[in-house]
């Protein structure tokens, strides 16, 4: 499977060149994420399992109480 050259840097990330950041591509099926520090490492979601992360993540349903 070949990954997308269209990347879009998060809003997140610091201006200029040289910023760690995470970079974000799309397909119609998928959703491409890397580090722009290691860009030869990519991680692919559908769009279904990226929301429900997501949803996870804001909920705080993946959050593990502490002992």
């Amino acid at each position: 499977m070949s990954t997308p050259d269209n990347w879009q840097k998060s809003s997140f990330s610091g201006s200029g060149d040289g910023n760690a950041c995470v970079e974000l591509a799309s397909t119609p099926a998928t959703i491409h994420l890397r580090e722009s520090d290691d860009p030869t490492t990519v991680l692919t979601a559908t769009r279904t399992s990226l929301a429900q992360l997501l949803h996870g993540i804001r909920s705080g349903a993946l959050i593990t109480p502490l002992a």
